[in-house]
């Protein structure tokens, strides 16, 4: 199985706080890789670590074999990692057009113009409210806009950060839904944290369970929800 990601030995943080110790982990292509845990285990810290976001003390992150570590995230973004915060990642002064417009500022025109074409047909929001500004959309509309906008550069990962945070149970189903259309008909390697660890176990594919920022469980999701002492400790789901 290719592995995309590749972290080793990961000790990270923000300054002088630690919150990762020696996390390793692998990435494979073309699959959901689900990272839960506890709150304030460092699920996000790790995303954000891929992402060039933190502090990072030692170890390693590669992306088909190229350090990341050192690399600034506008760098890490054109090299093919697209990273998706629970927050503020939307403008929401501008249109729906003028953000995917935003997203793709380094491609040409008729490249950019085929990729709205492109993410349009996975997220029918964007037709619908092309000139409408995203303020005004709903939460999980929104959402749409966001992952619309990361996919227009064509990443090789996507980090989805809490992408279901806020939202009804209906719409964080469509939202879970699409991101299992990315894996399926892109061939898109994901890594996901979800606050619903039981929804994103049964959608993912490889999971990594992280306790005070330390790595206690690697393995196939299905394996981690049947768990019969992790998954009722740490994630409030009955093995």
């Amino acid at each position: 199985m290719k592995r995309v990601i590749e972290v080793r030995n990961l000790n990270a943080g923000y300054r002088r706080l630690q919150i990762l110790f020696d996390v390793s982990a692998s990435f494979a292509r073309g699959k959901i890789n689900v990272i839960v845990g506890p709150n304030g285990s460092g699920k996000s810290t790790l995303l954000k670590s891929i992402f060039g976001l933190t502090t990072i003390y030692s170890g390693s992150i590669t992306l088909d074999g190229i350090e990341l570590i050192g690399k600034a995230p506008h760098e890490i973004a054109r090299i093919g990692v697209a990273y998706l915060p629970q927050t503020e990642n939307i403008f929401e002064n501008l249109t729906v057009n003028e953000n995917l417009r935003m997203a793709g500022y380094v491609l040409e025109r008729d490249e950019l113009d085929e990729r709205i074409e492109e993410v349009a047909e996975l997220f029918p929001v964007i037709k619908r409210y092309w000139r409408r500004r995203t303020g005004m959309l709903s939460g999980g509309e929104r959402q749409m806009v966001a992952m619309a906008m990361a996919l227009i550069r064509k990443p090789k990962v996507m980090l989805f950060d809490e992408p279901t945070g806020g939202l009804s149970p209906k719409i964080a189903n469509e939202v879970i839904s699409k991101i299992v259309e990315l894996r399926d008909s892109m061939d898109m390697t994901i890594i996901l944290v979800e606050q619903n660890a039981k929804k994103a176990l049964e959608i993912g594919d490889h999971a990594y369970l992280l306790v005070s920022g330390r790595l206690v469980f690697e393995g196939g999701c299905r394996e981690l929800l049947k768990h019969p002492q992790l998954a009722s400790l740490y994630l409030g789901v009955s093995g």
